[in-house]
């Protein structure tokens, strides 16, 4: 299927759902040498004047290298079908799994970004980090404390401007969410 150009927030509000639902792959790294997590927290908007996606890593992750060392990534929107494969490269680790291999992955080079995409994907932003934070736990609810960091492995958060939007042909009828 052809990858088409679309404008960089076209698919803003499915790609949100798709995160709630059954989450998005990052990745970072090179062709040669990347690494793909999924993600289920996220934003897309405007910020500073430009779209951005923000994700969130934990600097445990295999994955953080990555997006440290290039300093851009790739958020792909799964098919319908491909939640199996979202939940299994959210499970296991790059560390020890060759996930792109495992689960029969097609990294393509990125337009824009040193990251590639994953081709077998819908929809593909390209994103280079702007700007990072790092979650402390002063002011966080204790809930979210309880829930989200009992052991203390504070997400940083990386604003990446999106730089390139491109999907499949097809993609509306593709996405794993439909309206």
């Amino acid at each position: 299927m052809a990858k088409v150009k679309v404008p960089l927030t076209a698919y803003a509000e499915e790609t949100i759902r798709t995160l709630a639902h059954c989450g998005c792959l990052l990745v970072s790294g090179k062709l040669e040498k990347a690494n793909v997590m999924a993600i289920g927290w996220g934003l897309i908007g405007p910020l500073w004047g430009k779209p951005f996606f923000m994700v969130a890593v934990r600097p445990s992750r295999y994955t953080y290298k990555f997006v440290e060392k290039t300093g851009d990534f790739t958020v792909n929107i799964p098919r319908r079908g491909m939640e199996e494969i979202v939940d299994y490269c959210g499970s296991v680790s790059g560390r020890k799994h060759d996930k792109f291999k495992e689960k029969e992955l097609t990294l393509a080079l990125g337009k824009r970004v040193k990251s590639p995409i994953i081709s077998d994907c819908v929809v593909h932003y390209e994103c280079k980090v702007a700007y990072k934070t790092h979650v402390v736990s002063v002011g966080l609810p204790k809930t979210m404390l309880t829930n989200c960091y009992p052991h203390g492995d504070y997400h940083t958060l990386y604003f990446g401007q999106i730089l390139a939007t491109y999907a499949d042909e097809d993609a509306k009828e593709q996405l794993p969410i439909q309206e």
